[in-house]
């Protein structure tokens, strides 16, 4: 099993401590570090490297319900932008990153402190510093699922 896959299961079995909501075709879930709060993961339900190796109907639920996911993240954690990637260099299965972004919620380097989520140093964005206590995390998740319902 993939990594994603396994964060599925334990989804299903009732460990993960970031799930947030099931939609019909993925998995809402906060991202494990949180510098940039309220980073949302939506994994697809399905085990694909691609968006086209997707059934046509089914894709275009996924996009819809992607775009749903962004909109809640954006209203229920006050975004000024919501980046969107859908990258899956290290981990294949389709999942998106959702970053509700705010001015100067990463370090000036000379755009004023804008720039994608991925010019902030990676070992600021994993610290254990953004590994949240999980009565911060039951409010991020609350607070989703609240925009989202």
């Amino acid at each position: 099993m993939c990594f994603i896959c396994d964060r599925i299961e334990m989804i299903k079995n009732g460990t993960n401590r970031y799930f947030v909501k099931e939609m019909e075709t993925g998995y809402v879930v906060l991202g494990d570090h949180q510098h940039f709060k309220g980073y949302t993961i939506f994994i697809c339900k399905e085990h694909k490297n691609e968006l086209f190796e997707l059934e046509y109907s089914f894709k275009m639920k996924f996009l819809e319900e992607m775009s749903t996911v962004a909109e809640a993240v954006s209203k229920a954690f006050s975004a000024e932008k919501i980046n969107y990637e859908l990258l899956g260099n290290g981990d294949t299965h389709l999942h998106w990153h959702l970053f509700p972004r705010k001015s100067g919620d990463i370090e000036s380097y000379g755009n004023n402190g804008k720039g994608p989520v991925w010019w902030y140093p990676a070992e600021k964005m994993y610290s254990s510093e953004n590994i949240l206590p999980d009565a911060e995390l039951d409010k991020l998740k609350n607070m989703l699922l609240k925009e989202l319902n």
